[in-house]
């Protein structure tokens, strides 16, 4: 298992495709309703967490078309268009949501060109700056189940200028090289934090190539890190345990990039404030044997 140092890569930057962004971006899936469906609880609450996230320096949202669906897009668009020449807006396709708010796949060439249309209406695009492929849970279990029809009808978009770059969602690592087989990617968007580190591999892998790594879930999902631990740090640190979490991911690798999401003001600013947080080597020791 890869381990960090107390070295802090906390406040540096990395490459995102062709464009330099913040390690510390904000993720936008949490401003749609509940279960990531329907309109937000407060319309005017979830425009200013965007418009305080980009005033305070973030430069990498990450979203979806289907959160909502549409919602979080439309919400994106009006908040903050006309963007910020320096704002990368990263999106995802291959899931559509059900009447009832289930997940569906969505990897056929034409439901993935609906997607991508539907990305670029609703955040009023002309072309997507980069566009992971999700692959559905199931696909993702079944670690020989080929991406190449989906993957190559988004390399066809990207040939036809409608996006800039790819990326890939939830992928195993023989995925990833599938993907990359057809055309290059920027960036590998999975599950990874403290306590789940399957990915340590693919990590150290990706980060000697110069393509970022984008834990979703950073923070345990929707079943949140639990760890005496990790409370410990975090009380000699005098900081938060979600913020020692982040502050763990930021220097386990310099390819990195988080995107942790919230529809609170006061929890953006809590989780910005992780860039200044440096742990010391005996925290990190700690903390590295959560996962093993």
């Amino acid at each position: 298992m890869s381990t960090v140092t107390g070295k802090s890569e906390n406040a540096g930057r990395f490459i995102l495709g062709d464009r330099e962004v913040k390690r510390l971006g904000y993720g936008a899936m949490q401003l749609a309703g509940p279960g990531v469906f329907g309109p937000p609880r407060d319309h005017a609450a979830a425009l200013s967490v965007l418009r305080e996230a980009v005033s305070s320096g973030v430069d990498h949202i990450d979203t979806s078309d289907f959160y909502g669906p549409h919602v979080v897009n439309r919400l994106i668009n009006e908040a903050l268009a006309p963007y910020p020449d320096e704002l990368v807006i990263v999106t995802k396709v291959g899931a559509v949501r059900g009447e009832d708010g289930s997940w569906l796949a969505a990897q056929k060439p034409e439901q993935l060109r609906t997607s991508v249309e539907d990305n670029l209406r609703n955040l009023g695009l002309d072309r997507l700056e980069v566009v992971n492929l999700r692959i559905h849970p199931d696909d993702r279990e079944r670690g020989n189940h080929s991406i190449a029809e989906s993957f190559e009808s988004l390399a066809k978009m990207r040939q036809e200028n409608l996006i800039r770059h790819l990326g890939i969602s939830n992928a195993t690592a023989a995925q990833v090289e599938e993907a990359r087989g057809i055309a290059p990617i920027v960036c590998v968007q999975n599950e990874y934090n403290l306590a789940r580190r399957n990915d340590d591999p693919l990590i150290d892998s990706l980060a000697a190539e110069g393509i970022a790594y984008v834990p979703f879930f950073p923070l345990g999902g929707f079943n949140p890190l639990q760890s005496a631990s990790l409370s410990a740090v975090a009380d000699r640190l005098n900081a938060t345990p979600m913020q020692v979490a982040l502050a763990w991911l930021l220097q386990r690798s310099p390819n990195i990039l988080l995107i942790p999401g919230t529809s609170s003001v006061a929890h953006l600013k809590e989780n910005l404030a992780t860039a200044t947080i440096v742990l010391p080597d005996d925290a990190v020791a700690e903390l590295d044997a959560i996962g093993a």
